[in-house]
């Protein structure tokens, strides 16, 4: 009998690459308070150092020990709400805005990693959505036809051409042109330590009991009775800001994937793919850069914690039959599977800016499959916030839509 850890591969793998102090008993007074350490909270803090804030940044885990630790990392434009739908929802020119602007923020957050040479597995490749099944063709083709007019560098592969090209077995998908791959936990780590290197604080471990507004600015009270005084504070919590917030921004539930070893014989076009279907949960894949084939999926509600490691199998088990149906032939020997919790919104947006329910604070909440790319547009959205300029997307991402 093999067992499973509850821990992700991108935790095991690359263990506590660094850690730092609790506030315990300190005093700290800065411009801005990010809370939440995880890749999103990297991201804000960077990019507040970079335009010249002093920072503190506070998490009462580990940093990137949350969500930041089992995502999946597939850097990708699209949401997860298809193009044509989210047209629907909130106008045509809008939602191809926040389309083109996932495909900027991969650019962004190359570039980014390239300036500071961090160390993080970083790999640029094509998307894939494919047609998981013949009814699915029709919506499809639209989804391809309405991105093709809007130039966000797509082709429409058939299912003979797929099967060919990338051995997988579909009825025809789109294949995007830009997209990413990268070891989120590795990311976070290596841009918060670079920034500590230019003066900012981090403190992990650290649980906030209260937070206080008042015309001076904002009181943070944690354990132990330490405190940071800040200009502003920025909410960078995630799926547990649903617990802080009334308003309804997400659902909340699990995610499933595994990981095989290392070795794994697949076509090379497929190295160089992410893969998601039209299934719903979808599923979805990508090669690491260290050899191996992650498979996802199977989003679930959240349930009992005490079930999730049989949950867990269970579900390993089901990704691996679903990939071996869409891969004949494929020998995927598990190495490591795991879950993890995320949130996702009705519209597939994320949601960046003030809520009405905390005066004084910013939140940016990366929800859904494409949270990373979501928080690389929240890092210009915030610095013009704080400035007081217009965002073209912070009327997509705000709060009471």
């Amino acid at each position: 009998m093999r067992l499973r850890t509850y821990e992700s591969f991108w935790l095991l793998a690359n263990g506590l690459l660094h850690s730092y102090p609790s506030l315990h008993d300190h005093h700290e007074t800065c411009d801005v308070a990010v809370i939440g350490g995880g890749i999103t909270g990297a991201l804000i803090s960077h990019a507040l150092t970079e335009k010249g804030y002093s920072v503190v940044l506070l998490d009462k885990r580990d940093i990137a020990n949350g969500s930041t630790a089992a995502t999946t990392s597939m850097l990708q434009y699209e949401i997860d709400v298809p193009l044509y739908r989210l047209a629907d929802m909130i106008g045509e020119e809008q939602a191809a805005l926040c389309y083109k602007s996932g495909i900027e923020a991969i650019q962004r957050l190359g570039e980014l990693i390239g300036k500071y040479q961090l160390d993080c597995g970083f790999e640029r490749k094509t998307s894939l959505y494919v047609a998981r099944e013949q009814s699915d063709l029709e919506w499809l083709r639209s989804e391809f036809e309405l991105r093709r007019k809007h130039k966000l560098g797509v082709s429409w592969l058939g299912a003979e051409e797929i099967e060919k090209e990338y051995g997988l077995r579909c009825w025809g998908g789109i294949l995007s042109e830009t997209a990413a791959s990268v070891d989120a936990y590795r990311l976070a780590h290596e841009l918060i330590a670079f920034n500590v290197s230019r003066g900012m604080k981090v403190y992990d471990q650290t649980v906030i009991k209260e937070t206080k507004q008042d015309a001076d600015g904002c009181l943070i009270v944690a354990e132990g009775d330490a405190t940071v005084h800040c200009r502003k504070m920025i909410y960078c919590t995630g799926y547990e800001a649903t617990g802080l917030l009334k308003e309804k921004t997400a659902d909340v539930f699990y995610t499933y994937a595994c990981i095989s070893e290392q070795g794994i014989a697949i076509p090379e076009k497929l190295k160089k793919t992410l893969v998601w279907d039209t299934g719903s949960p979808y599923l979805y894949m990508r090669s690491t850069d260290d050899g191996r084939f992650l498979v996802g999926g199977e989003d679930a509600l959240t349930g009992l914690t005490f079930f999730q490691n049989k949950i867990k199998e269970r579900k390993s088990r089901k990704l691996q039959e679903m990939l071996g149906e869409m891969m004949p032939g494929i020998s995927f020997i598990e190495d490591f599977s795991w879950a993890g919790i995320f949130g996702t919104t009705k519209d597939g947006l994320p949601y960046i800016g003030e809520s009405p329910e905390f005066p004084g604070a910013l939140f940016v909440l990366g929800f859904g499959g494409n949270g990373i790319t979501f928080s690389v547009q929240g890092m210009e959205i915030v610095l013009a916030l704080l400035e007081g300029r217009q965002h073209p997307l912070a009327h997509c991402y705000r709060f009471g839509r």
